[in-house]
């Protein structure tokens, strides 16, 4: 079978221009008509259809926390996910430079070429289509969306864990840094006094450290809370590390 063929199977959509497929998959590296235009697109259609998706399974979320967890749907390391999970690694067209650098892989190039395909198939057949695809492809990722804690952070959650229960919050302090200046690691302290507890993370940043010992932190509270807390223990979701 045809790889592009494969794809669109994986997609449960059949273009009637398959050249918008292959252009959608094709990086500007990779010569002159390439998938940008159709990007742009496809970033406005993914965000519309995401939009109505929220709006259609909770009915109880106001428009702040809907606008949080689309933008945590819609993001770029959740698009590469799913392209990883699409395989569109195998099909992606680049130039030479790209492909012996490993772009194949690159977060970037994968999203982008995913909400190219979106774009793509809302010129193909409009943005009904568009919306179907959409909808199978996120059906997963909303199957077990907590709207509670999408798309905060560790150390967001921990201080809602703590304030939920009238608890001091966290204090964070640096116990070290090493490495060379563009490759450090630090290593920091989390300590919540009023249960005694202290823990530790580390990463190559301040901010990524802070977030690790503050996920292992809740994570102890949580165990500490026993079993019959369980049921509301909210679901850890740590941010990818962001460099200052």
């Amino acid at each position: 079978m045809d790889a592009l063929k494969r794809l669109q199977q994986r997609l449960d959509y059949t273009f009637a221009r398959p050249a918008l497929l292959e252009q959608a998959l094709t990086h500007r590296s990779h010569g002159s008509v390439h998938n940008e235009r159709l990007e742009f697109l496809g970033d406005s259609v993914l965000n519309c259809a995401v939009a109505a998706l929220l709006y259609a399974r909770f009915d109880r979320i106001d428009e702040g926390d809907l606008s949080r967890v689309r933008a945590s749907l819609v993001r770029q390391e959740t698009l590469a996910d799913i392209a990883q999970r699409l395989a569109l690694s195998e099909h992606l067209r680049l130039g030479e430079g790209e492909l012996k650098s490993g772009g194949f892989r690159r977060p970037s190039i994968l999203a982008d070429a995913l909400e190219a395909i979106f774009g793509a198939i809302f010129v193909d057949s409009g943005f009904d289509a568009a919306h179907r695809v959409i909808a199978s492809i996120y059906q997963p990722l909303l199957a077990t969306l907590d709207p509670r804690t999408l798309g905060k952070d560790a150390k967001t959650l921990l201080q809602e864990y703590l304030q939920s229960r009238r608890s001091p919050l966290p204090q964070y302090r640096v116990l070290s840094t090493q490495g060379a200046a563009h490759d450090q690691q630090f290593l920091v302290e989390c300590h919540i006094a009023k249960y005694d507890l202290s823990v530790t993370g580390q990463g190559g940043s301040r901010r990524a450290a802070e977030q690790q010992a503050a996920q292992d932190a809740l994570r102890q509270l949580q165990a500490l809370a026993g079993g019959g807390a369980a049921a509301s223990r909210p679901r850890v979701v740590v941010s990818p590390e962001r460099r200052p």
